[in-house]
């Protein structure tokens, strides 16, 4: 007599890397194949907080000065990095928090670096005024369209779970910058009453040691820019609505909040909670869902689809589209963190970063 059916894995899922220490969050793939992986200070003291992987070690990149930061404003230095992208010109670009455990960010820790990856060097320092970054912002993931405006624009997601919300413009040749969607109900947690959120079969709350639990309540987390670079996709992590907004209004500094609200899309269920969004040259837009242990993918016909399903993807977090035809994803088990466990720590190391082929051929890269 055969025994119970088990959860079907759906594609095939390669892993590429083990980390015994920090949890990870971000990872990035230049042209040339190579992989960038960045930890936020969240209490594990990682070593340092970006990091190239080279022959199955973890390297400090783009050294160790850049990694050892004299305090939480150090302009000059990583303090807590959540996210790193590599652009269409194969660059990397680096977004600090400035804000290690989540704490109120101060002038200058706040950040987005640029290292040419030809030479190794950061070639420019973006910092943001204190009506950008809030002493609330939590910085937390950015895309790029180099084609709009004398050097190109960045799009910043602001995720503060205890502050307003919104999307952070950047533009990259005189390094201004300003806040748009802020406070916008499309970037905000959605309450318990309209989604309630579990992973591993159990309810996702904050559980304190004492006290009863409480609803999580970051904002505007994932985004990825559309192939066209009309629409900038974006949505809470508390949430599974996606939202779009027009890139040509979030970049203009003179179109007023009101107008840039109007151009705002409500996409529609995407019937999971996510933390990380892509995209890719075809329109296809990637979700990871942490609800599911998968990385789903919407078609430009509004279709979705499975692109891989896994026991290993606890909590996928951040992917990226790389131009050998893979998608990249960590996986952090970010749910077993003690927060969320009651005081209990009970993730269960390695973590691991897996990437999973999308196309038979090579994907050109439209971040």
């Amino acid at each position: 007599m055969n025994g119970p059916v088990g959860d079907e894995p759906v594609g095939e899922l390669e892993l590429v890397h083990t980390f015994t220490g920090p949890m990870p969050t971000g990872v990035s793939v230049s042209h040339q194949g190579r992989i960038f992986v960045n930890f936020p200070q969240w209490g594990d003291e990682p070593p340092a907080t970006v990091v190239e992987l080279r022959d199955g070690q973890e390297v400090p990149y783009p050294d160790e000065a850049w990694n050892s930061p004299s305090g939480v404003d150090d302009a000059g230095a990583f303090v807590s990095v959540q996210s790193i992208v590599v652009d269409p010109a194969d660059r990397l670009w680096v977004l600090d928090t400035g804000s290690p455990m989540f704490q109120p960010t101060k002038p200058g820790g706040p950040k987005l670096v640029r290292i040419d990856l030809d030479t190794d060097t950061v070639a420019q320092v973006i910092t943001f005024p204190q009506d950008v970054a809030l002493p609330t912002t939590y910085l937390n993931d950015v895309r790029f369209d180099l084609r709009r405006g004398e050097a190109g624009v960045a799009y910043i997601t602001d995720s503060a779970d205890s502050g307003p919300n919104g999307i952070i413009v950047v533009d990259l040749a005189s390094g201004a910058s300003w806040r748009r969607l802020h406070d916008h109900p499309s970037t905000k947690a959605d309450p318990l009453t309209t989604f309630r959120p579990f992973v591993e079969g159990r309810p996702l709350l904050t559980r304190p040691p004492d006290g009863p639990p409480q609803p999580l309540t970051m904002g505007s987390d994932g985004i990825a820019i559309s192939a066209d670079r009309a629409r900038l996709y974006y949505s809470p992590l508390l949430s599974r609505h996606l939202h779009s907004v027009s890139a040509e209004a979030l970049a203009d500094p003179s179109v007023t909040q009101e107008a840039v609200a109007a151009t705002v899309v409500d996409e529609g269920d995407k019937g999971t909670g996510s933390d990380g969004l892509e995209s890719d040259d075809k329109g296809r837009l990637y979700f990871t869902s942490y609800e599911h242990n998968a990385v789903l993918r919407r078609l430009p016909d509004g279709e979705y689809e499975t692109l891989v399903h896994d026991p290993r993807l606890l909590w996928p977090d951040t992917m990226s589209v790389a131009a050998d035809g893979h998608l990249y994803v960590t996986a952090n088990q970010l749910h077993r963190q003690p927060q969320y466990q009651r005081g209990q720590d009970l993730r269960r190391k390695p973590y691991a970063l897996f990437r999973v082929r999308i196309d038979a051929g090579p994907v050109l890269l439209h971040r």
